[in-house]
């Protein structure tokens, strides 16, 4: 990682250099003070810092959205990869160069970007705890997915700068968080064109940022700090934090949902969810149908289906113009479901508001529900009869009823984090804490697999160049909070 405003820097420094030694020469002489300064010279303070915003926002969507999440989702039962590049990594064979782009466009387009904002308007308390929530969603990411990462010495005059551990780097992120949340809260809302996010809705982002807040707290399994944080976070989906395709159908231009942009481009039939352990929990003529007396899952089976034949073909989920999540409703929500569920509190009355969203159409899409309908669906609210032994969620007595009810919210989570990081990681953070009764017992991809991957690979780019990481650990190996 080299940092890319160093040569600035030096040429500053050098030039300097040049200054002091004329003046030490030439003392006894009036010289003018302004000699160094170039008039031409464009500066910070001379370029509009939501600019750097918009570049930040869009590395970040490619980092929550892209190559690596559909990575995540092979390795967590939901995607399959048919042929080509994506067989190969169905298969477990997985390349550090699979990362470059995302590690790229956190430090190099996150974070330079948030850096500067904060450098050129540092009494803009909207940008500033923007850039903030942008920095702490970027560099989390990484951080859970990956394990320990460059953080304390990046966009710094460091040259390799070090891996800092996990537990660190998550740590410091809720801490930035906090001075996000103080710095949105002293701000005032104002229409921002740049920012394509929340159009500079100081409201949706700081519940955005207690959302990320309870995201670290459940990844470490602190679940009361997550409830805490959770209770204000996002309430409604109107706050979503998404990514949305800004195009045009009719004339075939502009954004497209990622998944979509694929599969109408060179990687048609490489990539869907035929197959997948997903579909199976959401098709009423398998064995491992999730529905029962109040819950149809006919309509979200077919909003998830992908037709890998061809973009064009979906109006589900990858939908050409379909939002991307990212920071969400639903992920706050089951959030205090869990949470709530293991600390004394109302898991079921969360899981059942929850439901009720899904009841009224929550997830699917206008254009999906004018083809489809909503006839399909059903979730009733459940009942606390319904985990005892021999209730419909507990039919086999297996286990008790607060399990059986923990299990229901996992697996929920599981179904409606389709297109997030969220199945990924919960299934590494359970097995970790030895959950593995709650876990969406999902297959191996491979009869040659052994075990599930624990850790997405570190940047081929960041391994060529920086010194200080030899090699990366590989799939396998557990990362700090997850062991």
């Amino acid at each position: 990682m080299r940092n890319s405003i160093k040569g600035l820097r030096s040429m500053k420094n050098f030039f300097s250099l040049i200054l002091a030694g004329s003046m030490l020469m030439l003392a006894s002489c009036e010289i003018p003070t302004d000699l160094n300064d170039n008039p031409n010279e464009i500066t910070l303070q001379d370029v509009d810092a939501n600019l750097f915003l918009n570049g930040a926002q869009l590395a970040n969507i490619m980092i929550q959205n892209s190559h690596v999440n559909r990575i995540s989702g092979m390795f967590s039962g939901q995607l399959v990869g048919y042929t080509s590049l994506y067989s190969n990594i169905y298969g477990y064979s997985l390349s550090t160069v699979e990362s470059n782009d995302e590690w790229n466009g956190c430090y190099t387009g996150v974070l330079t970007n948030v850096r500067y904002i904060r450098e050129a308007v540092p009494d803009d308390k909207l940008l500033v705890g923007i850039s903030k929530v942008v920095e702490a969603h970027a560099v989390g990411t990484l951080a859970i997915l990956m394990g320990d990462v460059p953080y304390t010495e990046v966009v710094s005059e460091v040259e390799d700068p070090k891996f800092d551990s996990q537990v660190s780097v998550l740590a410091a992120l809720t801490l930035l968080l906090d001075s996000a949340i103080s710095d949105l809260g002293n701000a005032s809302s104002r229409p921002e064109d740049y920012d394509i996010y929340y159009n500079g809705d100081k409201d949706k982002w700081l519940a955005a940022a207690y959302t990320l807040k309870a995201r670290y707290a459940l990844v470490q399994s602190d679940y009361a700090g997550a409830l805490t944080a959770a209770n204000n976070g996002i309430s409604s989906s109107a706050g979503d934090m998404n990514f949305i395709p800004r195009g045009d159908a009719a004339v075939t231009e502009g954004d497209k949902n990622l998944f979509n942009a694929i599969l109408s481009g060179s990687r048609t039939g490489d990539l869907g969810n035929n197959g997948s352990y997903l579909l199976e929990l959401l098709n009423d003529t398998t064995t491992a149908y999730r529905g029962n007396a109040k819950t149809n899952e006919a309509t979200r089976h077919n909003y998830y289906k992908i037709d890998e034949t061809s973009g064009e073909g979906n109006l589900g989920v990858i939908e050409q113009f379909e939002p991307m999540p990212m920071v969400t409703y639903f992920e706050n929500q089951l959030i205090k479901a869990e949470a709530a569920a293991r600390t004394g509190g109302d898991g079921l009355g969360h899981l059942n508001d929850y439901r009720a969203w899904l009841a009224s159409g929550g997830r699917l899409n206008a254009t999906f529900t004018d083809s489809a309908g909503l006839a399909g669906v059903q979730y009733d609210a459940y009942v606390d009869d319904d985990f005892a032994s021999g209730g419909m969620e507990n039919s086999d007595g297996g286990v008790d009823a607060a399990t059986a009810l923990l299990r229901e919210i996992i697996e929920e989570r599981y179904v409606s984090g389709f297109g997030t990081y969220m199945p990924f990681n919960d299934h590494r953070r359970l097995r970790g804490d030895g959950e593995t009764n709650l876990i969406p017992p999902f297959p191996l991809n491979t009869t040659a697999a052994t075990a599930h991957v624990e850790r997405i690979l570190y940047a081929q780019d960041e391994l060529t160049s920086n010194s200080s990481m030899d090699d990366d650990p590989g799939l396998y190996a557990k990362t700090e909070v997850n062991q």
